[in-house]
């Protein structure tokens, strides 16, 4: 185990990561702490770090946004060995592996909606829980206007280089929609398809999307890939108050703290020991962040 909590072990054989903001606002401090295990575990384990700007949500995406984050990755001195490619310039293969889910009678229209989900909580005193959704529509041969994926339940487990063994339910809150009832494709089916024909076998991210985890490992089996990217599910920045950081922090935007004079390695530094990896804040150039997950 590395000084920094990385099973780097768990890393062995990886050839390949990804950095993938949406292009829905601003970098902020708890990007740049991402970036810094994203290239910090590459540059450990030997990998290359694509950039995918992950904008398959449309009515979010910004070119501002898009603009803006390359601009303050380049300014940071994160610096991708390919990319960027962006989810909303080549649709076709999510239609690809939607026919296939289609074939395997995995794919069913619902009209659930949010609001359908917390009504069925309030009548049954808990919340929907487990595959299905609460209205039965795999049975009723809708068209939509959502399209959910039947996942089939059970379990995964998967060795976390950061968290450890980990296992969790498939489906635990009904299968999840794979386009929603706007046609986007939702992150679930993008990722997974994404990271499958990107060649990415080690997914580095925060440990909010850690519950994102087990249907993804099974969708991934269902398009055809056996063994699962390597996972690495790091420590979020909070506020004191505990909360997440937003895009809408102004506070803690990179954008907004470099009009006010901070420097690049000084932001990498306070990002680094706001995670975790560094005891206190120090300076730390983007070149440099591999040495953080060293023993």
């Amino acid at each position: 185990m590395s000084r920094s909590g990385v099973a780097l072990a768990a890393l062995q054989g990886v050839s390949r990561t990804r950095f993938a903001p949406a292009p829905t606002g601003w970098l902020h401090l708890g990007h740049v702490a991402n970036a810094v295990y994203v290239w910090g575990l590459a540059g450990a384990a030997g990998a290359s770090v694509l950039l995918r700007i992950e904008d398959h949500d449309r009515t979010r995406r910004r070119p501002a946004f898009d603009a803006g984050l390359l601009e303050d990755l380049a300014w940071l001195g994160f610096l991708q060995d390919a990319g960027p490619v962006r989810q909303a310039d080549d649709e076709a293969p999510y239609r690809a592996m939607l026919d296939r889910l289609r074939g395997e009678t995995r794919v069913y229209g619902c009209d659930c909606s949010r609001t359908t989900f917390e009504r069925w909580a309030v009548e049954h005193g808990r919340r929907w829980h487990g595959p299905g959704c609460p209205g039965g529509c795999r049975d009723r041969a809708l068209g939509g206007p959502t399209l959910r994926v039947a996942l089939g339940g059970g379990s995964e487990r998967w060795m976390d280089a950061i968290v450890g063994p980990c296992a969790d339910e498939v489906a635990a809150g009904g299968d999840p929609p794979i386009r929603d009832r706007a046609g986007h494709w939702t992150y679930l089916l993008a990722v997974v398809v994404d990271d499958l024909r990107q060649g990415v076998d080690l997914v580095v991210r925060g440990r909010d999307l850690l519950a994102a985890t087990p249907d993804q490992i099974r969708l991934g089996r269902l398009l055809g890939r056996e063994t699962p990217p390597t996972f690495a599910h790091h420590r979020l920045i909070r506020h004191a108050d505990g909360r997440k950081l937003s895009k809408a922090d102004g506070d803690t935007s990179v954008r907004d703290l470099r009009a006010a004079g901070r420097r690049p390695a000084e932001l990498i530094g306070e990002a680094a020991a706001a995670a975790g990896l560094l005891d206190a804040p120090r300076p730390v150039e983007a070149a440099d962040v591999a040495d953080l997950f060293r023993a």
